[in-house]
């Protein structure tokens, strides 16, 4: 995105350096349960406050900036879609906090045939992440839309995980609370692209606009008495 604004230049910059640390959690979170790496897992879990603190710099970098130069059009949109993503980056760092959490209590547990499948569905979400950001830095809708897209294969990966740790639950009831957890890893790798599935909805808005949220799910509009 071509800012010549020095504070939106500083804004942006800032939600990079967040979306990088956020990129890294994910990828260590389930490094972490693959690799059986306690130290990396206590890393991700640890550095938490990192996101957190951009969170809280950069939604008062975007309110000072309003406040005392009360933009319009396109730096208003820009403002409000990077106060808004940063809302959806510090929520996935959450997540990557709970896969950690997770792979801490699963550390000596034996892996199973669903950890190929979460390694697949950290790399897919990962890349919508990634893919998402690059949409709101380039402003390419057509990048963000294609992000949308993609949710579809990280909620059919979730899926697939899903029935495959119901029919190991079945066959070996010991494994209940090893599978209830990577249940959870699963559930929280497809809340994340969901939340990547927020952040291009909202370069759609800055780009064109207009708002795209929940559009699959809305038929016509609603009638008012």
């Amino acid at each position: 995105m071509l800012i010549k604004d020095e504070e939106l230049k500083g804004i942006k910059e800032m939600l990079l350096t967040m979306a990088s640390h956020v990129e890294i959690a994910i990828k260590d979170s389930v490094k972490s349960l693959l690799e059986k790496d306690l130290e990396l897992a206590n890393k991700v879990i640890k550095n938490d406050h990192i996101v957190n603190t951009y969170d809280v710099q950069i939604d008062e970098a975007c309110i000072k900036f309003i406040a005392r130069r009360q933009p319009v059009g396109k730096d208003l949109r820009f403002i409000t879609t990077g106060m808004k993503i940063t809302t959806d980056l510090e929520r996935i760092a959450d997540h990557a906090v709970n896969i950690a959490e997770r792979a801490v209590e699963l550390i000596n547990e034996p892996a199973n045939k669903t950890y190929e499948d979460i390694s697949r569905m950290r790399e897919v979400a990962q890349r919508m992440i990634k893919d998402a950001i690059a949409s709101f830095v380039n402003e390419d809708k057509r990048l963000a839309k294609d992000v949308i897209m993609r949710d579809d294969e990280v909620d059919d990966l979730n899926d697939s995980i899903n029935d495959e740790l119901i029919t190991i639950m079945t066959k070996q009831s010991a494994s209940i609370i090893q599978a209830t957890k990577l249940a959870y890893i699963s559930r929280n790798l497809e809340r994340i692209g969901d939340h990547a599935t927020n952040i291009a909805e909202m370069v759609i808005y800055m780009t064109e606009g207009r708002i795209v949220r929940h559009m699959a799910d809305i038929k016509e509009p609603p009638k008012h008495p």
